[in-house]
């Protein structure tokens, strides 16, 4: 082997051992008669000391090196002198004088520094991300996703599940997003494509009697990216037969519980997690993934707007929308352009505006001139006191309303209720806020299509006592499905399965698939819930999404080793990108598309 000890692995008690080590040279500092090398690898950084006197080769070597040259050095490990010694780093207690230095591999000047913990452009990190994996941050990112893997092995093993791989070249169906093709050269015309998750085949696992199955699976979905959510990532499936849904609830919470407390022992997470049912997180927070850290709920002030003198909010509610608001505690003492700030990032979340209501003094007490407000002469003194007491505003607090459309209206007091949290300093990094979120809708209504979509997928079950509304009102028809969220993000969804040929085609039907239709693309499934389908149910989280929080922070691309830009592109290999006519001709495809630039 080229070296017999990892750099970050030496320690006092090595003192007096040869050693060789080899890495890359994180900083190198030249003291005339003299060389330090910070020598870096995997498992962390030591210093090496290059004497001329002692060993000059080694120092004519060490002479030549820059930042992350490869070297392979051999020397003897000694222990600092209490001056000398680095309380930061975990070899700080010793250092090894080198009597050989090696460069096993020149390196030209990198395009950023990968010892300074500079800012760099995220686009020229992931063209050379090969280079900024070699940053502490990035490597220890890295290992955190190893042991993350490697416990929910553990974990799902211990629990009796079965870890079963699935396909990755499917047929394609509707799962929610676009799929991903790809077409097949041995069939001309056809396409496969690319999972969007295991659904259907670990359902089928369950015909199978496989009974518990997990997998880490790699999933792809042809959608519009942000800061959370990458076209390829990886989530833990599971599905288990004869189970509900408390079963796989208090699975969850021992999973995660065990995750974080073997992962980042010094956060909270506080027990048992919190349920809410999808209705109460829509109206207590707007979201269906709240951030549970903090409080700061919404109230409906419809009723009040509704007989109110302001047209706005009456013509709102008169066309079927809502009025809402939100507290600002101590905010009545904001400026008007501070309160106009709130307005703005209202629009760019779709809001025509917002209305503000400042209280000097108790709502239920309050004069016109205790009331700051642009449409105070609108709504009159009463409706301002009802407003700020159904709020729960107190003395000294400021009230925002939204107007609109329900969704509309809890998107933006949702986004509201984040940055009043940031900048009341309400969000504490040190916990790991986690819940479930419980009875979804089964489906909902696109104006755009005129259609029912399935607000999971299509092979959810509808709650048992609701299923005779499937036919006749299916807006109130409840899914047996949940959630998992934490600290604003959702991790997961999951259901209780339909495992019923007759149910299953009554859902399809719903959402205008036809028997002929639902026969082509999914007979498999009906077919095989013929054959003693087990009751089961199962869910899937993003690794990728609890690594990001494990790791503090918010960018998933943080936890990723070669994620994609927001584009779906990647500025290193330079993909997407077009394929030889050979290859065109041989797959018997034509390109029809705009030429670039």
């Amino acid at each position: 082997m080229l070296k017999t000890h990892g750099c970050g692995t030496l320690r006092a008690s090595n003192a007096g051992e040869s050693v060789t080590l080899a890495g890359w040279v994180h900083r190198r500092r030249d003291h005339g008669q003299l060389i330090f090398i910070d020598l870096r690898d995997r498992d962390g950084i030591v210093q090496v000391v290059v004497r001329p006197d002692d060993h000059p080769e080694a120092y004519d070597s060490a002479n030549v090196v820059r930042g992350e040259y490869v070297l392979r050095v051999s020397g003897e490990v000694v222990e600092r002198s209490d001056a000398t010694r680095n309380p930061n780093i975990a070899t700080g207690d010793i250092e090894v004088v080198a009597n050989s230095v090696e460069v096993l591999n020149a390196a030209k000047t990198p395009p950023f520094s990968v010892s300074e913990d500079d800012e760099v452009n995220e686009l020229v990190r992931m063209q050379y991300r090969y280079i900024d994996l070699r940053r502490p941050a990035m490597i220890a990112s890295l290992e955190l996703r190893h042991r993350l893997n490697q416990f929910i092995r553990d974990f799902m093993t211990e629990q009796g599940f079965l870890e079963v791989e699935t396909p990755i070249l499917v047929a394609a169906t509707p799962e929610g997003a676009r799929d991903y093709v790809v077409p097949s050269r041995l069939t001309p015309g056809a396409f496969y494509a690319l999972p969007q998750a295991p659904q259907q085949f670990k359902q089928l696992l369950m015909v199978a009697g496989v009974e518990r199955y997990f997998q880490i699976a790699r999933c792809f979905r042809d959608e519009d990216l942000r800061a959370d959510r990458q076209p390829e990532f990886v989530q833990l499936d599971l599905e288990w037969s004869f189970c509900e849904e408390e079963d796989i609830l208090a699975l969850l919470e021992e999973l995660f519980v065990g995750v974080a407390a073997a992962l980042r022992p010094d956060l909270a997470v506080p027990r048992p997690f919190p349920r809410l049912s999808w209705h109460e997180a829509m109206e207590r927070y707007g979201s269906d993934k709240p951030d549970l850290r903090y409080g700061l709920e919404l109230s409906d002030c419809s009723d009040i707007a509704a007989t109110s003198g302001f047209g706005v909010f009456s013509s709102t509610v008169a066309d079927g929308g809502r009025v809402r608001g939100i507290v600002m505690p101590g905010g009545a003492s904001l400026s008007r352009r501070e309160v106009d700030g709130f307005t703005n990032l209202a629009k760019t979340m779709g809001a025509p505006g917002l209305v503000s209501l400042q209280f000097s003094a108790d709502p239920a007490s309050a004069t016109e001139d205790d009331v700051r407000s642009p449409v105070l002469r609108h709504i009159g003194i009463d409706d301002a006191r009802k407003i700020g007491e159904r709020c729960g505003a107190s003395a000294g607090d400021l009230v925002l309303l939204a107007a609109g459309d329900s969704g509309m209206v809890s998107t933006v007091l949702d986004g509201i209720r984040r940055e009043l949290a940031r900048r009341l300093d309400l969000v504490d990094d040190s916990i790991l806020q986690f819940g479930f979120v419980t009875d979804f809708p089964l489906v909902e209504w696109d104006a755009n299509e005129q259609r029912w979509d399935a607000l999971h997928h299509p092979f959810t079950a509808p709650q048992s006592e609701d299923a005779h509304l499937l036919g006749s009102d299916p807006a109130k028809v409840r899914a047996r499905a949940y959630d998992t969220i934490c600290n604003g993000f959702e991790l997961g969804s999951g259901s209780i399965r339909i495992h019923e040929r007759e149910l299953q085609m009554r859902v399809f039907e719903l959402l205008g698939v036809g028997a002929d239709e639902a026969q082509r693309r999914f007979g498999h499934m009906l077919n095989a819930f013929e054959y003693g389908a087990p009751p089961h149910g199962g869910f899937a989280f993003g690794i990728d999404r609890v690594a990001m929080l494990l790791a503090g922070t918010e960018n998933i691309r943080e936890v990723i080793a070669f994620p994609k830009t927001m584009s779906a592109s990647d500025p290193m290999t330079g993909a997407p990108m077009e394929i030889a006519d050979e290859q065109l001709e041989e797959l018997h495809l034509k390109i029809d598309a705009p030429a670039t630039s």
